[in-house]
């Protein structure tokens, strides 16, 4: 895989892009829930929003494309991408190639977002704004690359959420636009970014990393499973993030009943030698 030329570290925002229009967009629209009469069906439309949506780029984006910790057929494959571009995170091919290159150089120089080298802004959000990083480096997954269909859905990233956002209007109207594609939008980007920022900050370091990675029960449970990132840092080719059966991990469950009606198979679990803090750090763990 090809890497990032060296460049300065960076901290805080970077200089304004029109790429980033609808990002601002998107948290400005936010202003709107003060002209819908809230009610807790709008909640909870908000909440299902962001919840079917974050497991989309949990199981999908992220334990899928990024890792390949489980195998699937290529119509759910597309399935799952095709969902995952309605959170507006960009296309999978992007998501897992700028991923791969974080793993590779997790809270190093060259790091996309570490908060210890570039403040937790930047890593939370500003590293997204900037115009260098709007580009699919195709070399980091020639795995995934392959496919036509997902090359064309991470070119035309923004189609299936457009498509999202209006028909929710078309269904229910401006307050469903407003809580089910802005709100729920919003909460599962800053959501999402916690695990950039914050589980590289603060929580349980269970295991010896090179990286800063930290354990994070909330933000398990936020996330429907990746606050157990330090698990995940120390090895990244598991299925399941949560190792004990104490830490839950409700992208693993989904994932697992799916592999019961044959949707998903070959979920990998971690080693006994893993959970137990004894994996060789020589080891080479392949992101695909």
């Amino acid at each position: 895989m090809s890497d990032i030329a060296p460049m300065p570290l960076q901290r805080g925002l970077p200089p304004w892009s029109w790429k980033s229009l609808p990002f601002v967009l998107m948290h400005i629209g936010v202003v709107l829930v003060v002209f819908v009469p809230f009610t807790w069906g709008l909640l909870a439309l908000a909440i299902g929003s962001y919840l079917v949506r974050m497991f989309a780029m949990t199981a999908g984006y992220h334990r899928y494309f990024s890792h390949r910790t489980y195998k699937t057929s290529r119509t759910f494959q597309f399935l799952i991408a095709l969902l995952g571009t309605t959170a507006i995170q960009k296309g999978p091919l992007w998501w897992a190639a700028h991923h791969r290159h974080h793993h590779k150089h997790s809270d190093q120089h060259g790091d996309v977002h570490s908060p210890g080298l570039q403040g937790f802004i930047w890593a939370h959000v500003g590293w997204i704004l900037g115009e260098q990083w709007h580009a699919t480096d195709l070399s980091r997954v020639p795995d995934l690359a392959k496919f036509p269909e997902l090359r064309w859905l991470d070119k035309y990233h923004l189609a299936p959420a457009i498509a999202y956002g209006v028909g929710l209007y078309l269904v229910g109207g401006f307050s469903w636009f407003v809580y089910g594609f802005i709100i729920g939008t919003v909460l599962c980007w800053h959501i999402t970014f916690m695990i950039n920022s914050l589980t590289h900050m603060f929580g349980r370091r269970r295991y010896v990393t090179k990286d800063d990675s930290r354990n994070s029960l909330i933000l398990a449970l936020l996330t429907l499973g990746e606050g157990w990132h330090n698990n995940h840092h120390y090895y990244q080719s598991s299925t399941r993030q949560g190792f004990f059966w104490w830490e839950i991990d409700i992208t693993y469950y989904i994932l697992k009943a799916m592999s019961w009606v044959g949707l998903v198979w070959d979920l990998r679990e971690p080693p006994a030698h893993v959970v137990a803090g004894q994996l060789r750090r020589d080891t080479t763990q392949a992101a695909a």
